[in-house]
C-alpha cells in the first residue's frame, strides 16, 4: 500500500497528532502471522511526514514497493513450509537452522529479515518535530556504555557508513548491555544460528543503509543520509522497547 503524497492539511494534522500521542503500530503485532499468512500494514506517519530528511517519493517506493516485496516473498516461502504457518517471525528466526531446504531457508532469512527490519525501522521513525529524545533510563544506559551521547552517535554513524554494501546497523541490547553492530542485506541480530554471535542481541534502533532507502535524494551521499536520520528517530518508540526489556 502506497501513501499518498499530497494529502489535506486536516488530514495531516489527525495522522500526525496521533502520532505525538504514541498512536503507532507496535512492532511486535506486525511479526505475528494472520490466517493469510503476513501482511504490509501501513506507514504509522503520512508519506511525506519525514521530508526534508527523508524525501515522501522514497518513503513511498521504500514501503509500497520494497517492503512489498518481502511480504509477498515471505508468504511464498510459507507455502513451501506449512510447519511454520503461524509462527511469529521472532519464533520462524529461533529455529531458521532447523529449515532443512537450503532455498526455503534463504528466503525466510531474505524476505522474513526483510519484512522485520522494515516493520521495525517505519516504528522507530518519526516527523523531526516529534523525534523528542532518549528517556532518561536509555540515556544513562547509552552514557554507560559509550562516554556519552554524541560518543554514541559518533560509533553509530561509523558503523553504518562502513557497512560495506547493502545492510543495516543497530543499537542492540546483549547480555545486559548496550552495543553497536551492522548485519548484511537483510540479516538481523535475531538471527541466531546465521548471524555471527558477536552481532546477537536484542535490536532497539535500527538504519537502513540499501540504497534503495536514500539514493533518490541523497545519491551516493550515504553519509549525509545517516546524519539526516538522527533527525527523525521517534525515541519515545525505542525508549519503550529498551524498557520492556
Amino acid at each position: 500500500m502506497e501513501i499518498p503524497h499530497t494529502l489535506s492539511n486536516r488530514r495531516q494534522f489527525v495522522k500526525l497528532s496521533a502520532l505525538a500521542a504514541g498512536a503507532v503500530m507496535l512492532p511486535s503485532r506486525a511479526m505475528a502471522q494472520a490466517a493469510a499468512g503476513f501482511s504490509l500494514a501501513p506507514l504509522p506517519f503520512p508519506a511525506n511526514a519525514l521530508e526534508p530528511h527523508i524525501d515522501a517519493r522514497t518513503m513511498e517506493i521504500h514501503h509500497g514497493k520494497h517492503h512489498a516485496a518481502y511480504v509477498a516473498g515471505l508468504n511464498a516461502a510459507l507455502e513451501k513450509a506449512p510447519e511454520l504457518k503461524g509462527k511469529s517471525l521472532e519464533e520462524i528466526f529461533a529455529g531458521i537452522t532447523g529449515v532443512t531446504d537450503e532455498s526455503v531457508r534463504t528466503a525466510l532469512r531474505n524476505h522474513g529479515g526483510g519484512h522485520w527490519n522494515h516493520t521495525y525501522f517505519w516504528n522507530t521513525l518519526a516527523p523531526a518535530a516529534n523525534s523528542g529524545a532518549p528517556s532518561p533510563k536509555l540515556l544513562k544506559a547509552i552514557e554507560e556504555s559509550f562516554g556519552s551521547m554524541d560518543d554514541f552517535k559518533k560509533a553509530f554513524n561509523e558503523a553504518a557508513t562502513k557497512r560495506f554494501g547493502s545492510g543495516w546497523a543497530w543499537l542492540i541490547s546483549a547480555n545486559g548491555k548496550l552495543r553497536i553492530t551492522s548485519t548484511a542485506n537483510q540479516d538481523n541480530p535475531l538471527m541466531k544460528g546465521i548471524v555471527p554471535d558477536a552481532d546477537l542481541g536484542t535490536p532497539l534502533l535500527g538504519i537502513d543503509v540499501w540504497e534503495h532507502a536514500y539514493y533518490l535524494h541523497y545519491q551516493n551521499r550515504r553519509a549525509d543520509y545517516i546524519n539526516a536520520w538522527w533527525s527523525v528517530i521517534n525515541w519515545a518508540e525505542v525508549s519503550r522497547q529498551f524498557e520492556a526489556l
